[in-house]
């Protein structure tokens, strides 16, 4: 009964778009009426035909029992049949109506499949896989509609978690699609993800979402490491007392200084004598591009067995590539010298250094140090100063330490400067393919003339926004920013891939070895590039998300802020002693650099959003 005819006639009975209808006029273009009563014109080819009939409804027979399938079944073994002789065997008729039904069992799937020209009758086998999968998908259905009631409630059980896996990926930002999110009407977007693993209690405060959205993980597969440095040829500078000067607590001292008569020397973790270009170490420190400094843990660029052999004052003696200086009376580096060395050195802190920068020889490097300061500002270097702090997790608890304004970070900053423009000088001297990092001047044409020499922190604020992003660079090219007419990075190896970088070329070149082309140098600075954005952008995330959760664990915070800029709708105010920036709401009167007294009013953790109330003055 399903043959296409030569042409079709009233009616009929036919499918359209799998579902039946009627032929009420038959030609070129076709009428026919569906079962929902709408009549719609068709070419033939639309169509399939069912049954000649002549039918004038959408009656079919009712479905026959189970026992009366299972004959049929059973004489059809398995066969492939046609719709009259199943017709015949069910129902003992050939109507519209038998049709209708058996067409309807086919769509069902169970007992029959395939089309109405080629029938399909399935065995028990078959039936009773299908009969289970049925079951199993209903029993699915009724625990996801239950697993939403639950998440509805806020009352999730622990076997849940499994299913807030792709929840967790959306508030990551590793997935755009959540049926969770959907079922309960909410639009899906990471916030919307964060809040409801929030309110259910998957996550809490501890969990730093950043970390993977910002495609990084805390536990790295290091590749091993050699078990001792390499036997080679070092200046020995062990006679002279060489400072490592760092934070508290320090774990990766890479940079030390010393003085030798008016020479100065800068010395660095010489890690670069066992990470070679291309080899596993340094794939790995490339995939990194940093090492990770996450107020809850730290996640080191290189394996910590490398930090164990060259960081600086963790034995007896280390090894380095040490940078000897000599200077002008302007301040400016006058000679220049590279040398892989072996020193000895006192490990010492900030604040202990702070203590003996009138003592030889920290009193010696001091004053060059400042000098060599004098002598960037008077070729434009922008020294800005914003508050810092340092926060650590520590047994769930965050502690926020502000970072004191030290003479001897001064020195640090500035001794490191010097390496890094000496490396670059040494660099372009001798044609080495290199990376300088660069940076344009701003342009004062632009920058109000009040804010040229930005003094206090709403001036440095509003200066901020004219300076220019710096660049990563084969050509040796001034850095504005820095007051100098070429510098690269060179004083973090243990931590930071592009100084890795540097110090690779310039130990081949000292050894006579072959260094790396140019274009080797772009495409590791583009394998950097294409990690350090997110590496930045993930640190400053945790450290806010760390910073409001603080301000959670202690509701009844009051601290000073200071207005930085005034808009139409708010003001920006920044919280020295948190390092946050926030925008309040303030009375009309209180301008730029005015001191106020906050306290907490609500914390918003998903948007990373304080809001601050500001008390009587």
């Amino acid at each position: 009964m399903s043959e296409t005819p030569a042409e079709y006639l009233k009616g009929n009975l036919v499918l359209y778009r799998n579902k039946p209808a009627i032929v009420t006029t038959p030609g070129d273009k076709i009428e026919i009426k569906l079962a929902t009563g709408k009549t719609v014109s068709v070419r033939p080819k639309d169509i399939e035909l069912l049954h000649s009939g002549p039918a004038s409804d959408f009656t079919r027979l009712p479905p026959p029992d189970e026992s009366e399938i299972n004959e049929v079944l059973a004489l059809l073994e398995g066969e492939t049949t046609t719709l009259t002789e199943v017709m015949e065997l069910l129902y003992g008729q050939d109507s519209p109506a038998a049709a209708l039904a058996v067409y309807e069992l086919i769509q069902e799937g169970l007992y029959f499949t395939g089309t109405i020209s080629s029938i399909q009758a399935n065995t028990q086998d078959v039936i009773t896989k299908e009969l289970n999968r049925r079951k199993e998908k209903i029993a699915d259905q009724e625990a996801w509609a239950a697993f939403i009631e639950r998440v509805r409630q806020k009352n999730i059980l622990e076997t849940d978690h499994d299913k807030l896996q792709n929840l967790e990926n959306v508030a990551c930002g590793t997935s755009g699609t959540s049926r969770i999110l959907k079922e309960l009407g909410s639009e899906t977007t990471p916030e919307n993800a964060h809040q409801l693993l929030l309110d259910l209690g998957y996550w809490d405060f501890r969990n730093n979402p950043y970390i993977k959205k910002f495609g990084f993980s805390t536990n790295v597969a290091y590749p091993e490491v050699p078990g001792a440095i390499p036997d080679e040829e070092r200046l020995d500078l062990t006679h002279l007392p060489a400072f490592a000067i760092d934070d508290e607590g320090n774990t990766d001292p890479d940079d030390a200084i010393s003085c030798d008569n008016g020479k100065l020397w800068i010395h660095v973790a010489d890690v670069a004598a066992i990470v070679h270009p291309d080899s596993a170490l340094d794939w790995c420190a490339r995939s990194q591009a940093a090492t990770l400094y996450l107020p809850e843990k730290t996640v080191t660029m290189l394996p910590q067995k490398v930090t164990e052999l060259f960081g600086l004052g963790l034995s007896a003696t280390s090894p380095a590539l040490s940078f000897g200086l000599t200077f002008k009376d302007t301040g400016e580096i006058d000679t220049f010298e590279i040398h892989p060395t072996v020193i000895h050195v006192t490990r010492i802190s900030y604040a202990q250094a702070e203590t003996m920068l009138e003592q030889s020889p920290l009193k010696e490097i001091y004053d060059r140090c400042l000098k060599y300061n004098d002598y960037r500002k008077a070729n434009g270097a922008v020294q800005l100063n914003f508050p810092e702090v340092k926060i650590r997790v520590q047994d769930d608890a965050v502690q926020i330490t502000r970072l004191p304004d030290l003479r001897s970070q001064e020195l640090v900053s500035n001794a490191m400067l010097m390496a890094g423009e000496a490396a670059a000088m040494f660099a372009a001297k001798n044609a080495i393919p290199f990376l300088f990092t660069t940076q344009p001047a701003p342009d004062y044409t632009e920058i109000p003339e009040a804010l040229h020499a930005p003094r206090t922190l709403a001036e440095m604020f509003a200066f901020r926004k004219y300076l220019r992003p710096g660049q990563i660079k084969s050509n040796a090219e001034p850095h504005a920013g820095l007051g100098l007419i070429a510098y690269s990075r060179v004083t973090s190896p243990i931590r930071r891939y592009v100084d890795l970088i540097a110090h690779q070329q310039l130990r081949a070149f000292l050894a006579g070895k072959p260094v790396m082309d140019e274009q080797q140098m772009v495409n590791r600075v583009g394998a950097f590039e294409a990690i350090i954005g997110n590496v930045n952008k993930l640190e400053r995330s945790s450290n806010r998300h760390w910073t409001l959760v603080y301000l959670m664990q202690h509701p009844e915070w009051i601290g000073k802020g200071i207005i930085v800029e005034k808009r139409e709708r708010f003001s920006i105010v920044v919280i020295p002693e948190l390092a946050l920036e926030s925008r309040i709401v303030v009375s009309e009167d209180i301008q730029p650099d005015s001191e106020i007294t906050l306290s907490v009013k609500g914390v918003d953790l998903v948007r990373q959003e304080v809001c601050f109330t500001v008390e009587k003055r």
